[in-house]
């Protein structure tokens, strides 16, 4: 037991292939997952039957999404699409001059403004949803 782990939902949040295992997490295990925030993520939204945005319909949290300007157009939409259509609250967004691994401070795609946006993002996902929770 841990005295600062409590009970009740979680909030998920994952890089490149991190954002689609906790898009996977959150369509599995709907009762556990309170939000899920992914940031320049990969695979989320593809033509392969395991793909995570058929989840969609399953997914409970509140979800956001901040993607490279380079990552996939045609797959942002489809996830875009897919958690429109299953009524999941939810903000997927393009961030401007980035390329795929904007947060990643030691690589040269890192963009102190994604990274810095992409913060804001997650913390302002987290407050939202842990506020409504303790009511």
């Amino acid at each position: 037991d841990c005295p600062a782990a409590v009970d009740g939902p979680v909030a998920l949040v994952g890089y490149c292939m991190g954002a689609q295992l906790a898009l996977y997490t959150a369509g599995t295990h709907p009762d556990r997952v309170a939000a899920v925030a992914g940031f320049h993520g990969a695979r989320l939204a593809t033509d392969l039957p395991d793909s995570p945005h058929l989840l969609a319909d399953r997914i409970t949290a509140e979800v956001y999404f901040g993607q490279a300007e380079n990552d996939s157009a045609k797959e942002l939409e489809r996830l875009e699409k897919a958690l429109s259509e299953a009524g999941v609250r939810h903000r997927c967004e393009v961030y401007p001059g980035t390329q795929h691994g904007y947060t990643q401070a030691d690589t040269s795609a890192y963009d102190e403004e994604g990274d810095r946006r992409h913060r804001a993002a997650m913390l302002d996902l987290l407050s939202r949803t842990f506020r409504q929770q303790s009511r």
